[in-house]
């Protein structure tokens, strides 16, 4: 039996489903809005909290030509995982960071900016092999990138050179949106007319990149002049509306690939005007049952979902009594009595009548990206459908 299966069987305190048959529809769907375009599945912060290594994997199964990671760290993961094969670009640099063990992994690095060029030049030549090297323009949302002008000017300048003598080859040119996710946000004109711009001057210069590209999820489903030569999915990977103002994840022909669920530790009687959990926040209206829960915001439940957040127990939906601590949470079950170990849904695709992701950032105030990629270890993910 795989170690998947035992935990599919085994009695949990908790337990993060990934299905992985959403997860590669997902990325057909995907390239089916791009159709022009090669694809990058992100799988940054463990694949959003999904499990970095196997819906890399998976991804790939379904067509994605490229991974994409945050920091060199985690590509050097996919790596020595043995995902092979497949091209993958990290972006997200400090001075001193694993440029040599980059290039020898066959990685593709982001450069934004001068220190960068020089480092990447120096561990090119301590390892004998030329890097690959893809030169970031800030377009307008004054993270890492090049500006517009003299920096620019001066990175394809250097880099070129750097090309020249045999210790980098420029494989992309590439920026990032700032408010892809607000389709006619007027920054979105302004960056996309600006990278052509940039783009322009550098192929002018005599760059010749393999891919070009600033869509993420957003832009992937509503921006097809953004397109280029690749788009870059994220969050929609994993099922979850990069826009819920603009549409479900079904209005996307997209699936949710988490389902997060607890076993009751506890149910119990109480009496009416009984204080739940720290600072007695919630009072019982009248005598009732508690159902406790076994997570907290130790497994990534956000605490500002403190008497919001719902979970689907019994077939109802039940919210969050009182605070959330640290290992566990109330709820009230009305007066119902389920037993000990019975289920509580926390989020899913909705199928059951569960609460999804979406419900429980509105609950926190947040985006639905966050809630699934705080998801601790201490949650177990147990992978369905695999294709391998």
């Amino acid at each position: 039996m795989t170690e998947t299966a035992a935990l599919r069987t085994a009695p949990l305190r908790a337990r993060a489903e990934i299905d992985l048959a959403a997860l590669r529809a997902n990325v057909q769907t995907l390239r089916a809005h791009a159709p022009g375009a090669a694809l990058m599945a992100v799988v940054k912060s463990d694949a959003y909290g999904h499990g970095a290594v196997r819906c890399a994997r998976e991804a790939v199964a379904a067509g994605a030509g490229w991974l994409g990671t945050a920091t060199p760290e985690e590509a050097l993961v996919l790596r020595a995982a043995g995902v092979d094969g497949v091209r993958i670009m990290c972006w997200l640099w400090t001075p001193g960071g694993p440029w040599r063990e980059a290039i020898e992994a066959d990685v593709d690095v982001s450069v934004s900016g001068m220190w960068a060029l020089r480092e990447v030049t120096e561990a090119a030549r301590q390892a004998g092999a030329p890097a690959r090297v893809q030169l970031k323009a800030d377009t307008g949302l004054g993270r890492g990138g090049c500006q517009p002008g003299g920096d620019w000017t001066e990175l394809v300048r250097e880099a070129l050179r750097a090309e020249a003598d045999g210790l980098i080859r420029i494989t992309g040119l590439w920026s990032h949106f700032a408010c892809a996710d607000e389709p006619g946000h007027p920054s979105i004109a302004a960056q996309l007319s600006l990278f052509r711009e940039m783009v322009v001057y550098a192929e002018a210069q005599g760059a010749r990149p393999e891919v070009r590209h600033i869509a993420n999820s957003p832009a992937t489903l509503t921006l097809p002049d953004s397109h280029f030569d690749l788009v870059r999915t994220g969050i929609a990977t994993y099922g979850i509306s990069p826009s819920p103002e603009l549409g479900s994840p079904a209005d996307f022909g997209l699936r949710p690939v988490m389902t997060l669920s607890a076993s009751l530790a506890l149910v119990k009687h109480v009496p009416g005007g009984h204080g739940v959990s720290y600072g007695h926040h919630y009072v019982t209206p009248g005598e009732t049952t508690l159902g406790l829960i076994p997570l907290g915001y130790a497994d990534g439940i956000p605490r500002h979902a403190s008497g919001a957040g719902p979970v689907l127990v019994g077939g109802k939906w039940r919210t969050v009594a009182g605070r959330i601590a640290m290992d566990q949470f109330v709820v009230d079950l009305g007066g119902d009595e389920p037993v000990a170990g019975a289920e509580a849904l926390l989020f899913g695709p909705g199928d059951r009548g569960e609460p999804t992701a979406e419900d429980w950032a509105q609950a926190a105030g947040t985006i639905a990206y966050e809630i699934v990629t705080r998801i601790g270890t201490r949650v177990p993910r147990v992978y369905r459908n695999a294709s391998m």
